[in-house]
This record gives C-alpha cells, structure tokens and sequence, in this order.
C-alpha cells in the first residue's frame, strides 16, 4: 500500500513518482530548449491549471513555492539590469543598461523559472521518499545500493534540524548560548558534522549487518506499479512541453539556445 504525504489528497497522490518525476523532466527538457516568453508563458498557464487537480492545499501549495516565486523576479531583475543590451536602451548607468533585449529576455527568463521550477517542487510534494526508491529500484531498474543509500540519507535530513536544537539548548544549559549567536554558528556547524558523521557510520554499519551491501539479488516490500496513470502523467508533462513549443514557434518566438 502506498504512503501518501499528507499535504496531498485525491488519486494523483497515488501515481507511482518515478512517473512524475520523468513528466517534471520531459517538461524542463522541452523548456530549456528555448529562451522565450511565449512557450514559457504558455507551459506555467497551462501548469497552473492543472494545479487544481493535483489534490494539494491551497495553503501547502503557496508555503512550499514561494522561493521560486522570489526567485523567478529577482533573476528576471537581474537579467533586466546585466542582460545583453539591443534594440533601444532605455537607462544605462555604468554596467547597468536597460534595453529591449534585456526587457524581453528579463520577461523570458522570470517565466522560464517559474515554469520550470513549480512543477519540480509542487511534484516533490506528492512524492513519498520510500515510494520514490521503490520505483527507482524497481521500475529504472538503479543500483539498490544507491537508491537506499540515498533514502536513509534523505531521512536524516529531518535529524540535522533536531540536532541543531538540541545543541541550542545544551549551550544555553552551559551558559553559553544567550549571546554572540553569529559568533557561535561555526562552532555549532562543527558539532554538527561531527554528531553527522558518528551517525552516519552507525547506520552504515547497521544497514551491511542486515544485508543492505550484498551481492544478492534483493527483495522489497512492497512492489511499485507502473500502469496507465503513470503513462497519462507522462504524456501531460511531455504535452505541455510540445504545446509551449508550438506556441512559440507559430508565434515567430522561438529562440534556440544552442542556435
């Protein structure tokens, strides 16, 4: 049976997540062809449709995107003031220049990020860490060695936030930790690492004692099933990719980045 995050309800949070995660990179394969706001702008509406239909709250939705929601401004801003200036410069103040290409590549590229960037977190979301290795397992076919390497590691990141804590709170036990907060951030990232380290070695001794390193050919749980949900969510990301295309190339916007 598969475990679904709680921040998603509805059937897609059971499609099997190798599924989504190729559709998230049949979608940006299809977006970092071109630098243009036409099939950027249409993959990020036609991605913000479909959101509905996903089963995420609107409330998880907003909290867990709004970095690429910063992000997306703050490069296109970038991209206005030191982007390649053509056609008419508007303003220009040492390296500064703002001209109509570094207004439409500005425009491009905010859009570009966000068309590539929401559909990678908002997928993330719906994605169960051990559902998720037991499809790269199974279904691609990886090495299990990696794949449960990477999920053990995935769970300790959970960890690294309560050590941190924990460490606060010890120091302030000593006396140590009501002032210089800046001062004393190496020295936590120290502890840290080393508190990493010791725990990481523990599980990798635990992980080989109960066979995980073997050379046989292992067993799971529970098996991941790739049916024609899989294939639909498939076909969506690659859709979208291939209308964003057409979009820009009938509208004359097509602008090939290796071109």
């Amino acid at each position: 049976m598969n475990i679904v995050t709680p921040a998603v309800t509805g059937v897609f949070g059971k499609v099997n997540p190798v599924a989504k995660l190729g559709s998230a990179l049949l979608l940006a394969a299809c977006l970092i062809l071109t630098v243009d706001w036409v099939s950027a702008g249409t993959a990020l509406v036609l991605e913000l449709v479909l959101v509905p239909f996903l089963g995420i709250r609107p409330k998880v939705f907003w909290i867990r995107t709004a970095a690429v929601w910063i992000a997306a401004p703050l490069t296109g801003l970038t991209i206005l003031l030191y982007g390649r200036a053509s056609g008419t410069v508007y303003w220009e103040w040492l390296a500064i220049r703002v001209s109509d290409g570094s207004i439409d590549l500005a425009i491009a590229t905010a859009l570009r990020v966000l068309a590539i960037g929401l559909p990678a977190v908002v997928l993330f979301i719906t994605i169960d860490p051990t559902d998720l290795a037991d499809g790269l397992a199974q279904v691609w076919h990886l090495p299990s060695r990696f794949v449960l390497g990477a999920l053990a590691g995935f769970r300790l990141v959970g960890l690294f936030i309560e050590d941190w804590r924990f460490l606060e709170l010890a120091r302030r036990a000593r006396g140590v930790g009501d002032r210089g907060r800046l001062r004393r951030i190496p020295g936590m990232v120290f502890a840290l690492l080393v508190l990493a380290i010791r725990r990481g070695s523990r599980l990798a001794t635990a992980m080989e004692a109960r066979g995980f390193g073997g050379p046989i050919q292992r067993t799971w749980a529970r098996e991941s099933k790739f049916g024609w949900r899989e294939w639909l969510v498939l076909l969506v990301g690659l859709a979208i990719g291939l209308i964003a295309i057409a979009a820009a190339v009938g509208t004359g916007h097509w602008n090939f980045i290796v071109g």
